[in-house]
């Protein structure tokens, strides 16, 4: 893409009212924009670097058995009646003309719940897994930390659904392995930590996965021995480390990326959603469900991987590969062969804007791989490459560029 063809600039200084470095610097570097406080639009730099998420996301739900649908964000609210989460102060409430009264969906136990009803009446209909990436939107007294708590947002949920309490729980392993293939492909995984945590009305525990950074809003403690770590909120009930009884911790400041839940026959049980085991008996459907915010995702990854000048992208989620930046008419043409290659390029071919500009934007915007084409190196028939994380420049030949460039 030529940058002279986004609709979006980048900002000369970051905005003074957002929390977190996340925030600013998406802002400043033109990757979203704030409509209103914990409300963001996307904008094409931001929307790339979330679809490399989602498409994350999917393959590695895909091959735990996920079956990807897309539900509505209207729901009524007599199903919320059902489930006893009618009085949540985090709905937004609205109605149809006809008085009926709606919700928008906050989560989606509500709607899944009924919609697999239709489906599932046998033991030999179960296991199950459904999931979509939707909007969800909650009313936080306080939408705080730019995109990393909002009140509109992309999340993808998962809900599973079994016989019995063992495959919930072999299920709910296969999980946990996925969400950290996930966050390792999104390169934080080796900050990121699993987490008890409050089970609230759905089990004893639930699990959270953690992301140290100096920007969190959560306090979490790190089991010294294993690294299995527990939410502030329940470590007085836990003194020892529930996977190997160790009692020294490390507290830190994190950023919770996704959440895993046992939801077991809570929501069953209010839509009389049962199941004919191989006796011929009646039995209520066990369920799981498994989030992740995308916006809080991303956020995240800019929290750990930023520096002073602006964003350093891991390369599976960075919206393009390569940054060209172009002083000599010769640029063009490289742009030309690296697209033919299928190789994402961003091509700055802006001519109002100096070679500092461009370096200063090159940086802030946080592409892995900087290419330089000017007359000094086109004098010697090569590019200058860097890496957008390093200090070194090589370079390299034209006619090896692209053979370098997909190693």
């Amino acid at each position: 893409m030529k940058q002279s063809e986004l609709f979006t600039k980048t900002l000369k200084k970051a905005p003074k009212d957002e929390q977190g470095d996340s925030a600013r610097l998406l802002i400043q570097a033109g990757f979203i924009d704030k409509l209103f406080a914990g409300v963001y639009s996307i904008l094409p730099l931001g929307w790339r670097v979330t679809k490399k998420i989602e498409n994350i996301i999917r393959e590695e739900v895909n091959s735990i058995g996920g079956q990807e649908i897309f539900m509505p964000a209207l729901h009524p609210l007599e199903n919320y009646k059902k489930t006893g989460r009618d009085k949540m102060d985090i709905l937004f409430r609205t109605e149809l003309k006809n008085k009926m009264k709606l919700v928008l969906g906050q989560s989606h136990e509500e709607v899944i719940t009924p919609l697999m009803k239709k489906y599932i009446s046998s033991y030999k209909d179960l296991p199950k897994a459904v999931y979509q990436f939707q909007t969800k939107f909650r009313n936080e007294l306080r939408a705080k930390s730019g995109i990393i708590r909002t009140r509109e947002f992309l999340m993808k949920d998962l809900y599973s659904f079994h016989t019995d309490q063992k495959d919930l729980d072999e299920y709910y392993e296969s999980a946990r392995r996925a969400y950290f293939k996930i966050f390792e492909r999104c390169g934080i995984g080796e900050k990121t930590y699993y987490t008890y945590a409050s089970g609230g009305t759905f089990s004893k525990y639930s699990h959270e996965f953690q992301t140290i950074t100096p920007a969190g809003e959560d306090l979490i403690y790190i089991c010294q021995n294993c690294n299995l770590a527990i939410n502030r909120e329940i470590k007085n009930e836990i003194k020892k480390c529930p996977k190997c009884g160790n009692s020294n911790f490390e507290k830190k400041k994190v950023i919770e990326v996704g959440n895993i839940f046992k939801l077991g026959t809570k929501f069953s049980k209010s839509f009389n959603f049962q199941f004919t085991n191989k006796k011929g008996q009646k039995q209520d459907v066990f369920m799981g469900c498994y989030g992740i915010g995308l916006g809080r995702l991303m956020g995240a990854i800019v929290e750990i991987h930023h520096d002073k000048k602006g964003i350093i992208w891991p390369s599976p989620v960075a919206p393009f590969t390569v940054h060209i930046l172009g002083f000599d008419k010769k640029a063009e043409k490289i742009y030309q062969t690296l697209k033919q290659n299928q190789i994402e390029t961003l091509f700055d071919d802006r001519e109002d804007k100096s070679a500092g500009e461009k370096f200063a934007d090159a940086d802030l915007i946080g592409i892995p791989i900087r290419i330089v084409v000017s007359k000094k190196t086109l004098e010697k028939n090569s590019v200058e490459i860097k890496n957008r994380d390093g200090k070194k420049m090589e370079l390299v030949e034209i006619n090896k560029l692209v053979k370098r460039l997909k190693k």
